[in-house]
């Protein structure tokens, strides 16, 4: 079982008879006697009679997606020589003899030679929408990904060819511009925020190489996070969608689309009522700086975090899980001068709360470059507010791609065990511990030299050649040091310490390990 994108494969063939099921319609029982829930069902919005008009409203909008690739066609057994070799004519020969034996005299001269392979195209189908009559059109990045040619059909059968003006594989979105004879039947996005659990919506899209097919459902759920990417919110409904739906609008009952069908989750490759689509609210920004840059330009902080669990939070004194926790603070990134340290634990940005980790991303990547944010963290025990301004989330990415070109690695731990603590062993990291566990300079503590595998660290993936950096935000340098603060601790009633542990490459994350 995966989650699948939802491209159909032009290739395949249809099947010449079809069957079709009209949408059930749910009765709405009413129950007069409890008092308790007469709120709630006068609240309640009964089912549709029919989405006939709503599909007829806004499908001549939604259009089939035609990506197509042309890619080299490589034969069996001809190999790939540089131009210019000496063997150029040794095997044009071979090739030709071994074409005139399997298909005879004239033949022969027809096989293409190494040098003249033909190249082949590749194609698939998704689906995508109008939202500008101008000729503007919205459909998933995996639609068109390398796609060098791109035709975009409507539901009269008129074809355009298309152009991209931007695409982002992050939120999985690309806008396409065509240049229609005349205006175009364009959709609006509307607000996902204000989608409930349980409310009606509808897809259009061309599942297996089907256009204009429309299917109903509910919002099963919101927010889903199926670790696709790091601004995963998606909203889960059980309108069937297939492969071929991808990039297909999802709308509510106004005729607005409130997401971008985008993935499925399946056993099969086929709907069984798990699917997903990126809400608006999420790509509506991104697809404004797609049209004014052609490229996205996101907030950037300069952080990398992790989860805050039980443990953490305990170490911390947070009261509850809540939070992003900073593992590290990039030396060239904004939040570094902004005062932001590893082992902060971000509560708000800009106002807004940070409920757990995976909420900050999101936060930040909406958020204008160059904008003064406000942020709180908790630091010591305390919340303490600071101000950062934002850079831009695509240049750190660029220095970080050049700074690890650059990166050499350069030892491997181990050496005499000296002290044993938390069910691990400790040496000092002198020169014979970074040559045997292979561990960079820019690295500093006390290294581990084994593990017991049935230990909190063990569970916690804590490995012989990790180097504890800091114990509860202190640094250690000696083994002697992770005894005296974990006894420490313990003097006073706590329960966990709070270890920041880095890899042989300098790589680090906090790690929380009950005393008991």
């Amino acid at each position: 079982m995966g989650v699948r994108t939802l491209i159909s494969s032009q290739t395949k063939s249809r099947s010449a008879a079809r069957s079709f099921m009209r949408p059930a319609v749910a009765a709405l029982t009413f129950c007069l006697a409890v008092q308790p829930l007469a709120p709630v069902m006068a609240q309640a919005r009964s089912a549709p009679d029919s989405f006939a008009d709503l599909a007829d409203n806004v499908s001549s909008a939604v259009v089939n997606i035609s990506a197509a690739q042309t890619v080299e066609d490589k034969r069996v057994g001809v190999p790939n020589l540089p131009p210019g070799t000496p063997f150029d004519d040794l095997f044009e020969e071979f090739f030709r003899r071994r074409q005139g034996q399997g298909g005879g005299g004239g033949e022969e001269s027809q096989r293409p030679s190494p040098r003249q392979q033909q190249p082949r195209r590749s194609s698939s189908l998704g689906s995508g929408f109008v939202i500008d009559s101008a000729g503007i059109v919205i459909t998933n990045n995996h639609v068109i990904a390398d796609a060098n040619e791109i035709t975009v059909i409507f539901t009269d059968g008129q074809k355009l060819k298309a152009e991209v003006i931007g695409k982002d594989a992050k939120v999985d979105v690309a806008v396409l511009r065509v240049k229609p004879d005349k205006p175009l039947k364009a959709v609006k996005f509307g607000d996902s925020e204000k989608m409930r659990v349980g409310q009606w919506v509808m897809a259009v899209g061309n599942p297996f190489g089907l256009g204009g097919t429309v299917t109903a459902g509910i919002v099963s759920a919101r927010n889903r996070n199926i670790d696709s990417g790091p601004y995963d919110n998606y909203i889960q409904t059980d309108a069937s969608i297939n492969k071929g739906n991808s990039g297909g609008p999802l709308f509510n009952m106004d005729g607005e689309v409130i997401g971008i069908n985008t993935a499925i989750l399946s056993p099969s490759g086929g709907s069984v009522g798990i699917g997903f689509a990126t809400p608006a609210a999420t790509v509506e920004p991104i697809i404004a700086q797609l049209m004014q840059f052609g490229e996205t330009r996101r907030g950037w902080l300069g952080v990398r975090i992790q989860n805050v669990d039980d443990a953490i939070a305990e170490s911390l004194k947070l009261g509850s899980v809540r939070g992003a926790l900073i593992a590290v603070v990039d030396d060239k990134g904004p939040g570094k001068p902004a005062g932001l340290k590893a082992g902060d634990v971000i509560l708000t940005f800009d106002g807004k709360d940070v409920k757990e980790s995976r909420d900050l991303p999101k936060l930040v990547a909406a958020a204008p470059v160059g904008k003064e944010v406000d942020i709180v963290v908790m630091r010591d025990g305390k919340q303490t507010p600071l101000k950062v301004v934002l850079g831009r989330l695509e240049d750190g990415e660029k220095q970080a791609s050049l700074d690890k070109k650059t990166m050499t690695d350069e030892s491997r731990p181990g050496r005499s065990v000296v002290q044993k603590a938390l069910g691990m062993e400790f040496a000092s990291l002198d020169a014979d511990a970074r040559k045997k566990f292979s561990i960079k300079e820019s690295v500093k503590g006390v290294v581990v030299t084994s593990v017991e595998a049935s230990s909190a660290a063990g569970e916690k993936r804590i490995v012989p050649g990790d180097t504890i950096v800091e114990i509860n935000q202190e640094p250690v340098s000696k083994p002697s040091d992770i005894a005296d603060r974990t006894k420490a601790l313990k003097d006073q009633g706590r329960k966990s310490a709070l270890l920041l542990v880095a890899n042989a490459a300098g790589d680090v994350r906090f790690v929380a390990l009950n005393l008991d």
